[in-house]
């Protein structure tokens, strides 16, 4: 039987240097795609070739916002993922031509994306989203979210939506962050909210099986899936178990929503890695972020596509060992 890599059958991936994209790109190498990692800085992508055979990876320059960057990179795509979002608007961007807003990304550049895979003619198109994503949020992220669902499925109908909840791993920016902050001293660890909202931590690398798997036709046409880790947890046990992981023991300053959002607005000049949290986030920290039960009865799950997801347990103390407070290798001194 001719493998998918001898075949020649290639996967256009959007977005495919970023931290689920390399993942991603690693499971689709695997699974014998010929990729192509579309994405603006082809010259950073050098840490994807090694992830797969000599010349299986390549690496080329597009933009969501320039349709014929896209229409290049998708041209004899059997099938074309999109993991580019944004998680916070430029807001100090000069240039109107340069700044990156949520509709221009998760709405125009997904539209873009799914219509150019049409007109290549793929013959699968996968779409990730998020869980939270609602036309009625208060939260823009959110709502451009579910446009960007809509622009999808209205330009290749039997595309399929993926929708994780909080993705962790070696390179994320949620254990992380939190650990980084128990380490700065006399800093109290933020309560928002009283700590209640609950997430469901999904691995990134079962998302990535899961792209593989709907690259692959194993998921249900036009179909959302939602993607949530075998753990539920509130906010407050989240960061109980990053100190735990960290070595870091912390006092939490419980901030109201409302005085959250106050915060957030009095910090949008400041550029964004310098922000705690903004308007959206907070926003989006007032919804539960779970798989629903509908979608876990219909099956729209990992565990729908034959993947067992892996607990937190099982990966997050390996990489925040770094952070202990002797060291990343303190077990071994004697």
């Amino acid at each position: 039987m001719i493998s998918r890599l001898e075949q020649g059958s290639v996967a256009a991936v959007f977005g495919g240097t970023g931290f689920l994209g390399r993942y991603a790109v690693r499971a689709l190498a695997a699974d014998g795609w010929r990729i192509r990692a579309a994405t603006r800085r082809p010259d950073l992508a050098g840490h994807l070739q090694p992830m797969g055979a000599v010349g299986q990876i390549h690496p080329v320059q597009a933009n969501l916002r320039y349709p014929e960057s896209v229409r290049q990179a998708v041209e004899g795509a059997s099938a074309v993922v999109n993991l580019v979002g944004l998680l916070a608007e430029c807001r100090l961007c000069f240039s109107r031509a340069a700044r990156q807003t949520f509709h221009s990304i998760h709405v125009d550049g997904a539209r873009a994306a799914a219509r150019a895979a049409k007109a290549a003619g793929a013959r699968a198109f996968v779409h990730v989203s998020a869980i939270g994503a609602d036309p009625r949020s208060a939260a823009r992220y959110a709502r451009t979210k579910a446009a960007g669902e809509a622009a999808v499925l209205e330009e290749f109908p039997t595309a399929v939506i993926l929708r994780p909840s909080l993705v962790f791993g070696p390179e994320d920016q949620l254990f992380n962050r939190f650990a980084g902050m128990a380490r700065w001293p006399l800093m109290p660890l933020p309560l928002i909210g009283g700590g209640r909202t609950r997430f469901q931590p999904v691995y990134v690398g079962d998302v990535a099986a899961a792209i593989a798997a709907a690259c692959a036709r194993k998921a249900t046409p036009a179909a959302i899936y939602e993607l949530g880790g075998p753990d539920v947890v509130t906010f407050r046990q989240l960061l109980d178990l990053v100190q735990q992981w960290s070595g870091h023991r912390k006092w939490y300053l419980r901030i109201p929503f409302w005085a959250a959002e106050v915060g957030a607005a009095l910090t949008v000049v400041l550029p964004q890695s310098l922000r705690p949290l903004t308007q959206d986030q907070v926003r989006m920290l007032m919804r539960d972020n779970v798989v629903s039960e509908a979608a876990a009865k219909d099956g729209r799950t990992l565990q729908g596509l034959g993947i067992t997801p892996q607990t937190m347990t099982s990966i997050v103390p390996r990489y925040l060992e770094r952070f202990q407070p002797h060291g990343q290798f303190a077990h071994y001194h004697s």
